[in-house]
């Protein structure tokens, strides 16, 4: 789909949890006209789980229904999805995947503010440090299409809009 889709690309934002997300994929997608989908809400919505984890005190996600609650609107073209993992999608499905960065500082706070604690806390500091999504991005889909941004004030937070808004526009240009 990604170089065929005549209706519009589709955007992914990924990232660690706490790096912004959500703030960014609502704020893209009402500025451009696209779909938000936050794949969180989805599986809550329809309840796309397999099972429950002790360890991480969360549902697991099943992402084979994921995808397949998901295809059709993926096919349609003109979406934002917002998801913390990125390596079960579909690589077809995307056009462009931003993976947000935040220093391990600013993370910790945001974090600790959503009442992160111990384990929970420390994986998600260390998945930042090791650049796990990052990683898997890169490994998921093009290189051209995997984009590593700053996700730590609200200036950047503005110019990743604002770079994302203006991706979107040459798009469609060549498109």
């Amino acid at each position: 789909m990604a170089e065929g889709n005549p209706r519009g690309p589709n955007i992914l934002i990924t990232g660690t949890p706490g790096t912004g997300k959500t703030t960014l994929g609502s704020e893209v997608s009402q500025r451009v006209g696209f779909n938000y989908i936050n794949v969180g809400d989805v599986a809550k919505q329809h309840d796309l789980y397999d099972g429950w984890d002790d360890k991480y005190q969360c549902p697991v996600l099943d992402e084979d229904r994921v995808i397949d609650e998901l295809e059709e609107v993926m096919s349609s073209g003109r979406n934002v999805v917002d998801y913390h993992g990125c390596d079960f999608f579909p690589e077809r499905w995307f056009d462009i995947v931003i993976v947000l960065r935040t220093n391990n500082h600013e993370l910790y706070e945001r974090l600790e503010k959503r009442g992160y604690s111990g384990k929970k806390l420390e994986e998600n500091i260390q998945c930042e440090i090791f650049q796990t999504i990052l990683d898997e991005a890169r490994e998921a889909y093009k290189p051209e299409i995997v984009h590593e941004v700053p996700s730590n004030t609200p200036d950047e937070m503005e110019d990743n809009l604002d770079k994302i808004s203006a991706w979107v526009h040459e798009w469609n240009i060549s498109h």
